[in-house]
Parts: C-alpha cells; sequence; structure tokens
C-alpha cells in the first residue's frame, strides 16, 4: 500500500506538469503527497503495533455465541407463509 502511495508521489507531479501546471506547483503537490503518505505510514504502523494480539486457543474459538442450542430450534425464525401474528 505504501509503495502505491510512493508510487503516486512520483506520477502526480508529472501528470500537472504534462497538462500544464507549472513545476514550483508540480513540486509542492509531490511535498504535500509526500507529507500526507508518511503520515499514514506512521499511523499504521503504530495501529499494528498496538493491536492486541489474541492467544492461539482463544482465536480459534467462533466468536458470538457462546453455547449451542438443541438440532432444530431455531431463535427468531420466521414465520411461515400462511401465519399470522394474531393466530
Amino acid at each position: 500500500m505504501v509503495r502505491w502511495a510512493a508510487f503516486s508521489c512520483v506520477v502526480v507531479p508529472v501528470v500537472l506538469v504534462v497538462y500544464g501546471t507549472s513545476v514550483g506547483g508540480a513540486a509542492a503537490a509531490a511535498l504535500g503527497l509526500a507529507a500526507v503518505t508518511a503520515a499514514c505510514r506512521v499511523l499504521l504502523r503504530r495501529s499494528e503495533r498496538s493491536a492486541p494480539r489474541a492467544p492461539a486457543a482463544e482465536s480459534a474459538q467462533p466468536r458470538g455465541r457462546r453455547t449451542r442450542s438443541a438440532p432444530g430450534a431455531h431463535r427468531g425464525s420466521r414465520r411461515g407463509a400462511g401465519s399470522a401474528p394474531g393466530d
């Protein structure tokens, strides 16, 4: 992801110059994109480091309900087509 951002820091100024923007304006755009890319990279690394790591035993268990209901017992199932709420 960071490689694409670095690639855009090079491509965007070139495209801006080709379409008539001044070299100074293209350089400013490149610096702005580089600053945003660097900030995003720092934030991404920080979030990866601070993300809680789950032990292998806990990550293998399915999330959600803790117990299984009996076969055929469906909570919240839809009613049949002929059933009305007042029946």
